[in-house]
């Protein structure tokens, strides 16, 4: 295992997105397309930005008191939701950078950084923390190494501005004769996933926010979801978390407990915890994030709290003080 020292600028960041344990449960509500998506199912009505902004601060209102951290979106969310003051002051804030979406070929996908936003920005406007999202396969050649220049760019970029990085590196498959929601790439993911831990861990990011390596469509032997979880922390040179992808809730309820037991310091849960209240009309979205979402945040918290290892563990020697005059040395 690694051990990074860590800033002290990081520590604050992983510190205000994590419990006093030093577990992850962060709430995901960055989604841009996908979100205004599920505002309006049928089509028909298209969504203005302010009911967008309105329907995340009902979201963030919420759950926000029952995670750890918030992690939203520039576009939609992150100032805006400061502005109205939905975000709880006590709540970590993590911002996300890169742009929605990939260009190029699906089987060689290439990921960048939200046009007109940057890391600097985002520390100015006082996020805690940001999160860098990039599709990537370590076999893709060319567009691989590329990919990993620009992760190493921002990771240059979040350590010149003391800012903790949560790097989601989300897997897709390079051969167009192989489909990603397949049996054979289920087969091949469990390997994929730690591959990607390990290759993309080494560049310097703090967290790891990952996929869950086991596809439950088609595995559900319990021995074999422990194997891969624990493949991906032997992998992983620095603490990872777990994210929905969208799965039903009980699913990834199961997912994070498995990932924690086997070595994951918590999770980033997204639409497996909120999607399903949201096309509900305003009165009906409220009741439902209160009475199904929020007892969701709340068991997901306690899967963590008792299972997870903390990102304390991966930085034993953190310092306990900061040395006389350190200000006089702390890069301007």
């Amino acid at each position: 295992m690694v051990h990074h020292a860590l800033s002290i600028g990081k520590i604050h960041g992983l510190s205000a997105t994590s419990t006093p344990g030093g577990v992850f449960c962060i709430l995901a509500f960055d989604h841009r397309q996908s979100f205004v998506k599920l505002l309006d199912p049928s089509g028909l009505h298209k969504p203005t930005y302010p009911e967008i902004v309105e329907a995340k601060s009902e979201v963030v209102r919420v759950l926000a008191p029952h995670a750890s951290g918030v992690l939203l979106d520039p576009v939609y969310s992150a100032a805006q939701l400061i502005a109205n003051q939905t975000l709880p002051a006590a709540s970590g804030l993590m911002v996300s950078l890169e742009e929605t979406g990939y260009e190029g070929d699906p089987h060689a996908r290439v990921s960048s950084i939200l046009d007109g936003w940057s890391v600097a920005q985002a520390k100015r406007m006082g996020a805690d923390a940001i999160k860098f999202l990039v599709y990537y396969h370590p076999d893709a050649g060319e567009v691989s190494e590329r990919l990993e220049a620009l992760v190493c760019q921002v990771v240059n970029e979040c350590r010149q501005m003391d800012i903790a990085l949560f790097l989601e590196p989300v897997s897709y498959s390079n051969n167009p004769q192989v489909a990603k929601e397949s049996q054979a790439f289920a087969e091949m993911r469990p390997q994929l996933i730690a591959r990607i831990a390990e290759r993309l861990g080494r560049l310097g990011p703090d967290v790891l926010k990952l996929e869950f390596p086991v596809d439950a469509q088609y595995e559900r032997d319990a021995s074999k979801w422990a194997a891969a979880c624990a493949a991906v922390s032997q992998a992983a040179p620095c603490p990872w978390a777990v994210l929905s992808a969208g799965v039903a809730y009980e699913v990834f309820a199961h997912q994070v407990e498995t990932a924690c037991r086997y070595g994951a310091s918590g999770y980033i849960a997204g639409r497996a915890v909120w999607k399903d209240g949201i096309p509900l009309p305003t009165p009906n979205r409220i009741a439902w994030l209160e009475n199904v979402a929020a007892p969701r945040m709340e068991q997901l918290a306690d899967l963590a709290s008792r299972y997870a290892r903390p990102w304390t563990d991966f930085t034993p020697n953190l310092p306990s003080s900061a040395p006389q005059d350190w200000h006089l040395t702390y890069p301007a």
